[in-house]
């Protein structure tokens, strides 16, 4: 095991706040905060939920989740994928008290699917898809923060599906915004861009992130413009709950109505988030893993563990559902965090602003967080990807496309299922035409066949070795070698034994070489020392 994986592997939090990690996990836990901190508020509005329970499931997400989540980078919070389940389950329900029950079995049920193993779902998706949906993820940023960076949509939920809650969808807003837009808005965003791309080249100056330095300048140059043609209206600018008390703080709170236990439609609710947000993990959990720069593998099983936790939490203290979610995790990475530190500092900073500066977060224009969202987005979806995912092969580059247009037209978890189909395809393809060597031996009287099958024969290559059989020329003798297989399913092997039995009708001599009756499917050891 090298030092990286040592490092995931750790249980213990305290080896991570060291000087060297630190140094670049401060910087990236504050551009995670500010991404998050308007997406946890749109997402609350968006989902019908109180906007304290979107922040809450922030701060359960960043401190709770990611101290017990055995990924280095992901972030966790509420999620865009979940927010239709979401604002029909508190309809149906009747209350979101009710809800909060749901969000808490839900919890559990993902606390035992890690026990179970079931994280291990997480290892089948093609790598092709994972980098198709980073690109697609990539490309949503930017066409769904243009609107905010131009001074339209107060609705900030970041939304990943193409058709939206307020009856648009991700071309029309674009168009509405342009239609729409704020002047003031439009200059913090182009200043924003530009110290986002320039700043990070002066290296003695980068100790001060960009994007940091970007809402500081968003805040000025907003009360600047107050007053005048560029004003920014309110709803351009974040808005967090202000708490005068600790009593006002206590009442932020809500808590579960225990007394719907029995009611089916509960258990309903609880099921589909349980699933939904355990696919979202995966998905979210995978795709980090390929873009951590010291490629780390993070533990599925443990993952769904600590996602239950938090939800178990949160549905106890009045949060709305979490996931390991792309977009923060990528703003993490982008932004050069190292471990799980900043994924908790996010958090606690979200704690802070609610109680210490509520009324100076409020200051924050969106437009300069669009702009973050922007970059965040380019980095996702750079021209020389494509070339790269082109240059591997159709098999490759047609999965990857099609989950890029799948995603960007309908939403995350469906678009991936699209994908996947496509891949599997592909697979199902390449395991047809390739499951054994075929060689002709003419030195001999009789021309001998060889047909030597490969490694692992499954049920999937039933179809293409009995074509390949039943059409081998009269007056032939064949050998079948099984030298090299550590495996052949029983339905391939019935179709072995069943030409041998009829061969002679077409005067064709079978020998079969190193081939059991049975096989029992081979251990990970065995096909690695194979």
């Amino acid at each position: 095991m090298t030092d990286n994986q040592s490092e995931a592997a750790g249980s213990g939090l305290g080896k991570y706040f060291l000087v060297k990690n630190l140094k670049k996990d401060l910087p990236a836990s504050i551009v995670v905060f500010l991404v998050a901190l308007p997406l946890c508020l749109g997402i609350a509005l968006a989902s019908g939920a109180p906007l304290f329970s979107g922040l809450l499931s922030g701060i359960i997400g960043g401190v709770v989740v990611a101290s017990f989540s055995g990924s280095q980078l992901s972030v966790s919070g509420p999620a865009a994928g979940l927010t239709v389940i979401v604002l029909n389950a508190i309809t149906d329900l009747g209350s979101f008290n009710i809800f909060l029950l749901a969000v808490m079995i839900a919890g559990l049920l993902q606390i035992i699917l890690g026990i179970l193993k079931a994280g291990t779902i997480g290892n089948y998706f093609p790598n092709s898809v994972i980098i198709g949906m980073l690109a697609a993820i990539g490309i949503i940023l930017i066409l769904k923060q243009l609107p905010h960076a131009v001074g339209y949509d107060a609705d900030f939920e970041g939304d990943q599906s193409f058709s939206q809650i307020d009856n648009e969808n991700t071309f029309s807003a674009i168009f509405s915004a342009f239609n729409k837009f704020t002047l003031g808005a439009i200059v913090i965003s182009v200043i924003s861009l530009i110290v986002l791309i320039v700043w990070p080249k002066f290296k003695k100056l980068a100790i001060v992130p960009a994007p940091l330095l970007v809402v500081i300048l968003g805040i000025i140059l907003a009360g600047v413009f107050d007053g005048s043609a560029l004003a920014l209206n309110p709803d351009q600018l974040v808005q967090i709950p202000v708490v005068g008390s600790f009593t006002d703080f206590k009442g932020l709170f809500a808590y579960p109505d225990f007394s719907a236990i029995t009611n089916p439609n509960l258990w309903t609710v609880a099921v589909t988030i349980a699933i939904v947000a355990s696919l979202e993990t995966l998905l979210s959990l995978e795709a980090v893993d390929k873009i951590d720069p010291i490629k780390r593998v993070s533990p599925t099983n443990r993952e769904l563990i600590a996602q239950g936790i938090g939800n178990t939490l949160a549905g106890l203290v009045g949060a709305l559902p979490m996931t390991a979610v792309i977009v923060r995790s990528s703003a993490n990475v982008n932004s050069g965090g190292r471990t799980k530190v900043s994924a908790i500092m996010h958090g606690i900073f979200l704690i802070l602003a609610v109680l210490l500066i509520p009324v100076l977060i409020n200051k924050i224009p969106l437009a300069c967080l669009a702009a973050i969202l922007l970059m965040v987005g380019y980095k996702l979806t750079k021209i020389p990807l494509f070339k790269k995912m082109w240059k591997s092969g159709k098999d490759q580059f047609i999965p990857f496309f099609v989950t890029i247009v799948a995603v960007v037209f309908t939403d995350l978890l469906i678009g991936v299922a699209i994908g996947l189909a496509v891949g599997i395809i592909f697979l199902l393809t390449t395991n047809y035409r390739n499951p054994y060597f075929y060689t002709i031996d003419k030195t001999s009287n009789k021309d001998v066949i060889r047909i030597m099958l490969a490694q692992e024969v499954s049920f999937l290559n039933k179809g293409t070795i009995q074509y390949t059989l039943t059409n081998l020329p009269k007056d032939k003798t064949v050998i079948i070698d099984g030298s090299n297989s550590l495996f052949i399913d029983k339905d391939v092997l019935d179709t072995i034994y069943d030409f041998k039995e009829h061969a002679h009708t077409k005067n064709i001599e079978v020998e079969l070489l190193n081939i059991k009756t049975k096989y029992e499917v081979p251990s990970l050891k065995e096909l690695v020392i194979k």
